[in-house]
């Protein structure tokens, strides 16, 4: 991959966890990844876990709820309040007296929105029946890092050259970057294949921004809920662990902080 043939196709955050979030022009790159990517979530009060679409089961409409900064944040501690658009429409603001309320009601379930601290969160997480995933449905238990709401990795990245291969594997099916819920999209022009699969251990720079690729990220659930005009696919899931041992797309981490833009060259070393 030379430069030429890749370049920062689109960005995204998504302020509050497993909502729908924002497709920026450029952000900033902190030593926690993305300027206020997951700075929020919302907790269910009777549990105390993290309130997570990886449990469709328990939370099966949180792609369509969708959050966006009222400004935009600058640094890890200095986050803005976040707009939050309902199913039904409605939009409230997080720092409003009745928005824990109104998404209460809404989720028929008691949530509090809350910022990351120090403690441990803990989160579920559904494990469908999925030739080569699991033979048989189970729920599974995690905790969040210290300090974040991230499931693992800071940044996550995915190549067009990746959508492109796994839409061949499954034709009937639409697959859009916006399913895999990626930070950046990197076009990769004359590449083939799931490329990001060779990038682990290696580096990214984006203008100023250095980012070291860490890990395949491995998929789940979320892949195949509907969100938007896309469709419910159990297909997606299955493809991607018959095709790419269940991984699309890789995680990295800050070396270098910056500013990333739409459209910036990337470098792979």
């Amino acid at each position: 991959m030379s430069p030429s043939q890749a370049i920062v196709a689109s960005i995204h955050r998504y302020p509050v966890k497993s909502m729908m979030g924002e497709e920026l022009n450029s952000v900033a790159i902190t030593t926690r990844g993305v300027a206020g990517d997951r700075a929020y979530s919302l907790i269910d009060v009777e549990t105390n876990k993290l309130v997570n679409a990886k449990h469709p089961q328990k939370w099966p409409e949180m792609f369509a709820y969708r959050a966006r900064y009222t400004s935009p944040p600058v640094s890890p501690e200095h986050v803005p309040p976040v707009y939050i658009a309902l199913p039904n429409g409605d939009v409230i603001e997080s720092t409003s007296g009745d928005a824990e309320q109104t998404l209460s009601a809404a989720l028929r379930k008691r949530v509090r929105l809350v910022r990351p601290d120090e403690s441990n969160k803990g989160f579920e997480g559904f494990v469908p029946t999925v030739e080569g995933v699991s033979d048989r449905d189970f729920v599974f238990d995690k905790i969040s890092p210290p300090g974040t709401f991230f499931d693992i990795g800071l940044i996550h990245i995915l190549t067009t050259s990746t959508i492109d291969a796994l839409r061949k594997t499954v034709p009937h099916s639409r697959i859009e970057s916006r399913r895999f819920r990626p930070n950046l999209v990197i076009r990769t022009d004359g590449a083939e294949g799931f490329v990001e699969n060779t990038w682990v251990g290696r580096t990214l720079r984006i203008g100023q921004v250095v980012l070291q690729v860490k890990q395949p990220t491995q998929r789940c659930v979320m892949t195949t809920l509907a969100q938007g005009d896309l469709p419910k696919d159990m297909s997606v899931l299955k493809a991607i662990y018959r095709h790419n041992a269940g991984t699309i797309g890789v995680y990295a981490e800050p070396v270098q902080i910056g500013t990333v833009r739409v459209n910036d060259a990337v470098e792979l070393n």
